[in-house]
């Protein structure tokens, strides 16, 4: 088995030789020739830049290896989402990935299984965003009496509203927050209510 390993630290006091020597002890336990150590070097996980993995994930799509090891997911993958794109693209590419202090080994029967595990997890997780965000949207309509944003048109039976509105003496802010329209829509239907001129 053809392996590489990728290692990363935060910051550049920090010394990458743990993550090195662990991912090292645990291709030799497994018999795997180890190639290249890809290294990136004082940056954050959630930095989208890091040149060293975008090579090793080049270096994948030419498979010039068989497995990937990482001491640690975090140090590899900036969310589970994340984590989930790299294995799916290394699942499609005939690439196993092993985190050696998570148990994560796709080379396993147990491991799979909790790759789809994870995979059902952040699935559910996005599930209940999208059930959350449309709970929201439908909360919101329901406060505004069946409408969904502002109203576009100023229809007739809107301009009447705001006639009588103004009529019971409530001023354009007022008129504006009960109806949910922007001021200057209040004072443009104002204005075609008001009676015009004879020439």
């Amino acid at each position: 088995m053809r392996a590489v390993a990728y290692v990363r630290v935060s910051t550049g006091e920090q010394n990458p030789a743990m993550q090195r020597a662990a991912v090292t002890r645990y291709a030799q336990g497994r018999d795997w020739q180890l190639g290249r150590v890809y290294e990136d070097h004082g940056l954050s996980g959630a930095s989208a830049r890091r040149p060293a993995l975008t090579r090793l994930l080049e270096d994948a799509h030419r498979r010039q290896f068989d497995a990937v090891v990482v001491w640690k997911f975090d140090r590899f993958a900036r969310s589970v989402d994340d984590l989930l794109a790299s294995l799916k693209t290394f699942q499609a590419l005939g690439i196993d990935f092993v985190s050696v202090t998570e148990g994560i080994d796709t080379t396993t029967v147990p491991g799979r299984l909790l790759f789809i595990f994870l995979a059902a997890v952040a699935e559910f997780e996005r599930a209940l965003i999208r059930e959350r965000v449309r709970a929201g949207v439908r909360a919101k309509i329901a406060r505004q009496g069946g409408r969904w944003g502002r109203p576009r048109v100023l229809t007739v039976r809107l301009l009447e509203r705001v006639k009588r509105m103004r009529v019971a003496n409530k001023s354009v802010r007022a008129i504006a927050l009960e109806l949910g329209l922007p001021r200057t829509s209040v004072r443009r239907a104002l204005g075609q209510l008001a009676p015009r001129r004879s020439a």
